[in-house]
């Protein structure tokens, strides 16, 4: 069985994906004890440690843990556009940086680094690059995008799939290990009216989302049901057809679902099982500790289920081809 490591651990939605495709979680790590516990409740086979991975001694973790896999997905607010124009920290841009210790401690066959598109972008994204190559790993840098292995959410992400081996991996291997069908914003809603919707047109509502929802019916129609778009920079006038997949879920409450009841509108906020489901974590995964809003962070800080598994699904087909050659 394929053993990992899981730095910037999170919820454990990169995690599930991993246990998805048949590997084992033996350590993660993160500082947000919220993440940690829901880690934990989740995979409790796992040792899970609360903690910045810098004030932690990798050397002293390795005599223990020796990983297939260091997965890591180190902290993407500073490099996230949906910052706008908020200066960048650099010190958080550096937690990517900082994962090259434990690379050098632990040793393992595989590296995975998960990060936002826009983190190309940063100054020492070669740097990252040419740093991980001297430990001799073949980096494999791809963009994907969750909706293209099932999930019903477009998450726009970079991944490193680095392999101390040699292999050449490309997104076209990894979508052909991909078999689900595509899936919309419509395949994440509790359509049974277990949360209860608001007048859209009642006092006190913001203009601006009034005006969401007016260009929304004016394109749409009305009785047409869909979602206004909150937050981060948005191009299609604050609103998405149900028919598409979610667009990308944030740390904050970023979407409102438009019903009608006969021909008067109603909205409501997406609630975090709609967003777990939009994670494409499966029905194994819970949120069984946090506030409303601070499960909703955990899903935005998250890494999309499917993409991780296809990714340790292809790990495991490389490792199982060189095992029937060998013999």
């Amino acid at each position: 069985m394929v053993t990992f490591v899981d730095l910037f651990c999170g919820g454990g939605f990169g995690g599930r994906g991993a246990v998805a495709a048949g590997a084992q979680p033996i350590l993660a790590v993160d500082a947000w004890d919220l993440a940690t516990q829901t880690y934990k409740s989740n995979f409790p086979s796992a040792e899970v440690i609360c903690s910045p991975i810098e004030d932690l001694s990798p050397i002293e973790l390795a005599q223990n843990y020796r990983p297939d896999v260091l997965l890591t997905s180190p902290e993407c607010t500073s490099h996230s556009i949906a910052r706008g124009k908020k200066p960048g920290s650099e010190k958080s841009r550096e937690t990517a940086i900082g994962i090259i210790p434990w690379l050098e401690a632990m040793d393992p066959r595989w590296l995975i680094v998960e990060n936002v598109s826009r983190m190309k972008k940063w100054g020492r994204h070669g740097e990252l690059i040419e740093s991980i190559e001297q430990y001799g790993y073949t980096v494999n840098d791809l963009y994907l995008d969750s909706a293209d292995f099932g999930t019903p959410q477009s998450r726009k992400r970079m991944f490193l799939v680095c392999d101390k081996q040699g292999s050449v991996i490309t997104r076209e291997d990894l979508i052909s290990l991909h078999n689900r069908k595509r899936r919309s914003a419509r395949d994440v809603i509790n359509w049974s009216e277990k949360y209860k919707s608001n007048l859209l047109y009642k006092p006190g509502r913001a203009q601006a989302t009034i005006e969401r929802a007016e260009r929304a019916i004016e394109a749409l129609g009305r009785g047409k049901d869909f979602l206004i778009v909150y937050y981060g920079s948005d191009y299609a006038g604050g609103w998405q057809s149900l028919d598409a997949p979610l667009r990308t879920i944030t740390t904050l409450d970023r979407f409102g679902l438009v019903t009608w009841k006969g021909d008067v509108p109603y909205l409501r906020m997406l609630q975090p099982d709609e967003l777990l489901k939009a994670m494409g974590a499966g029905n194994k995964h819970k949120l069984p500790h946090g506030s409303r809003r601070e499960k909703v962070k955990l899903c935005g800080n998250g890494v999309c289920s499917p993409v991780m598994e296809i990714i340790f699904k292809k790990i495991q087909q490389i490792q199982s081809s060189e095992l029937e050659i060998a013999s």
